[in-house]
């Protein structure tokens, strides 16, 4: 689905990321670990060609990424609150994605009555504006607007920053979720070892730009992560 080829990213002759091979399969839950600095955003900014390689490329679907635009269709993320328009309501904005997505109001109406706990009576028809709304609530949003249109690829960083531990728990449920789905991958990055581990059945550790740790989640994996980050 996903594969890493020779990649590259410097700034200023300073290396931040350094990726020889990765392959993300279709349908893995694919968790990205590692301290601040470590690169996981700029991995998933070159994902979504918010910026460019150094060196090397990506390819989604043997669509390369920074070369063409055909991998956007079955592709949806949530980086952080400016990926949203601060001036629509949740609504409008929820409608924006899905007429891009090829949604009508009635879909997407229809869509997000099974986010209602998640939402929990905070986010709808409260004609409130987006950049009014708290960092969790403006979170809740983004999340689920990236769902909306049946992406292929999902990816989300650091999704369970500013969310209370009710909406951890019931983001960890909508991910299991889309987990049981073959044809859905989803990527997600978290300094949260725990959470990450437990919505994803791969880990990869980032450590200064690299790749140090690629496991399979088992029982044993937080004990090993937590060993690794504290030598």
């Amino acid at each position: 689905m996903i594969q890493v080829h020779n990649l590259k990213k410097a700034y200023n002759g300073v290396t931040v990321l350094n990726i020889a091979s990765l392959e993300i399969p279709k349908g893995e839950s694919f968790g990205l670990v590692g301290n601040n600095g470590a690169g996981k955003t700029t991995f998933f900014s070159l994902l979504l060609d918010l910026i460019q390689p150094s060196a090397g490329y990506i390819t989604s679907n043997n669509i390369k990424i920074n070369e063409s635009e055909g991998w956007k269709p079955f592709t949806s993320a949530f980086l952080d609150e400016t990926f949203l328009i601060g001036y629509l309501t949740p609504e409008e904005y929820f409608y924006f994605i899905g007429d891009l997505r090829g949604l009508n109001k009635a879909d997407v109406d229809a869509f997000l009555t099974q986010y209602e706990d998640f939402f929990n009576g905070e986010i709808l028809q409260k004609k409130k504006y987006l950049r009014d709304l708290s960092k969790g609530n403006q979170k809740k949003v983004g999340i689920i607007a990236a769902l909306i249109g049946k992406p292929e690829v999902i990816i989300l960083d650091e999704p369970f920053a500013n969310l209370d531990p009710t909406t951890q728990f019931r983001l960890k449920k909508v991910l299991k979720e889309l987990a049981d789905d073959p044809e859905v991958t989803i990527l997600v990055s978290s300094h949260d070892l725990a959470h990450t581990i437990e919505v994803s059945n791969r880990i990869v550790a980032l450590q200064k730009g690299e790749v140090v740790k690629d496991i399979q989640t088992s029982a044993e994996t937080l004990r090993e992560l937590e060993a690794f980050f504290a030598a």
